[in-house]
């Protein structure tokens, strides 16, 4: 995480700003500075010119709100609202701001009216600049961002959607996050670290959770073809939970899978993926988790596949009180700009060093390595992993 701070939020905004129309935790990686990062990817469409700064605001004049998504959200819920609000956090800390200048506001439902309402009661409660975390917003935002076109919103992990089709405004900056690397890391360390029965268990089969599905198979095939494994000699059961709310269910089928071999589970489910831990601790298995470093949650959590929701949210509050807020269109955070990783500082690995954790790193920050962000599994590279969806 430290490493992280470190990247100057500047020049991680110059080499993440893209056009609306491209596609879409910060963990303690490897020293890569964006100023040597690569150019983009070819599936990102060219950087968009900056908008020219203007007349910033005195860090006191900045009320943030963190939006929740439905009436069963918590904060510290391991995911997008505690890595969101780290960020928050970060901010009022280093700008000497109490904590009123920040809050956290829940819907009376979980649907869009409901979700409009609660953007209309922040920005009446005084706030300038709210963070919405998750695709739940898409549509909401897409509505809000013309009813409420002098306030500022940092949309997570989607862009604002109607009928599958993006608008962005430039009152809203929608981050995007290379969660097909993150998945990678983790299933590159999980068969390096010895592990030949796998398992994924995503909440529901949206984007960002099918990226990290998706990257992790692609990250057990290239550690199998690097240990010159036999095919078949990795497997990975695989299986969307169909929700991300704790349920005993989950802990039950978890409990399943590890009574019936499977060695670790990577769980990219929310709050769902605390029942996959309380199966884990009964049955004596482990497990990956997901959008920040999990490994406070249970003893039985090896690493985590980390996106840079504390470093991004931190980052776009920076530009807007500065007055360069990075609106209409999508930000991506990838492993160029330590935007992915595993947190190795708290990971229970007892083989994959960190030796090996820096030289996989650098190869995706550089380029040398592609992880392909396809949803179609079927385009997957992939030879000598087997993958039994269930």
């Amino acid at each position: 995480m430290k490493k992280l701070i470190k990247v100057v939020s500047a020049l991680t905004m110059a080499a993440l700003f893209t056009a609306a129309c491209a596609q879409p935790a910060p963990p303690a990686a490897p020293p890569v500075q964006p100023t040597d990062a690569p150019a983009p990817t070819a599936q990102e469409a060219p950087a968009a010119e900056e908008p020219a700064p203007t007349d910033g605001l005195d860090a006191s004049d900045v009320q943030i709100a963190l939006v929740a998504h439905s009436p069963e959200s918590i904060l510290d819920d391991g995911s997008f609202n505690e890595g969101a609000w780290q960020g928050i956090q970060r901010f009022l800390s280093n700008h000497g701001l109490p904590s009123s200048h920040a809050n956290f506001f829940l819907p009376h439902a979980a649907d869009d009216v409901a979700r409009i309402d609660l953007i209309a009661d922040a920005i009446g409660a005084g706030a300038n600049i709210l963070i919405l975390p998750g695709f739940h917003f898409e549509n909401a935002l897409y509505e809000a961002q013309d009813i409420f076109p002098d306030t500022k919103f940092v949309l997570l992990d989607a862009s604002p959607r109607r009928d599958g089709v993006a608008r962005i405004e430039s009152n809203v900056a929608a981050i995007h996050y290379a969660e097909e690397e993150a998945g990678f890391l983790a299933g590159y360390a999980a068969v390096m670290e010895g592990y030949r029965s796998l398992g994924f268990m995503g909440g529901i089969a949206v984007p960002a959770v099918v990226r990290y599905g998706h990257g992790f198979i692609q990250g057990a095939e290239y550690a199998a073809a690097s240990l010159g494994l036999d095919a078949g000699e990795v497997t990975i059961s695989y299986h969307y939970l169909g929700g991300f709310a704790p349920d005993p269910a989950h802990a039950t089928m978890a409990s399943a899978w590890f009574a019936a071999g499977t060695e670790v589970i990577f769980a990219a489910a929310g709050g769902a993926g605390f029942s996959v831990k309380s199966g884990a601790e009964g049955a004596g298995g482990t497990v990956i988790g997901v959008d920040v470093d999990q490994a406070g949650a249970s003893p039985t959590v090896i690493t985590s596949a980390m996106k840079a929701l504390d470093v991004s949210v931190y980052d776009l509050l920076t530009h807007f009180m500065e007055g360069n807020f990075l609106g209409g269109g999508e930000l991506r955070y990838n492993a160029a700009i330590n935007g992915v990783g595993l947190p190795m500082e708290s990971s229970r690995f007892q083989a994959f060093t960190q030796e090996q954790y820096e030289n996989i790193f650098n190869q995706l920050a550089s380029g040398a390595i592609s992880v392909s962000s396809s949803l179609d599994m079927g385009d997957l590279d992939v030879s000598l992993v087997t993958v039994n969806e269930m």
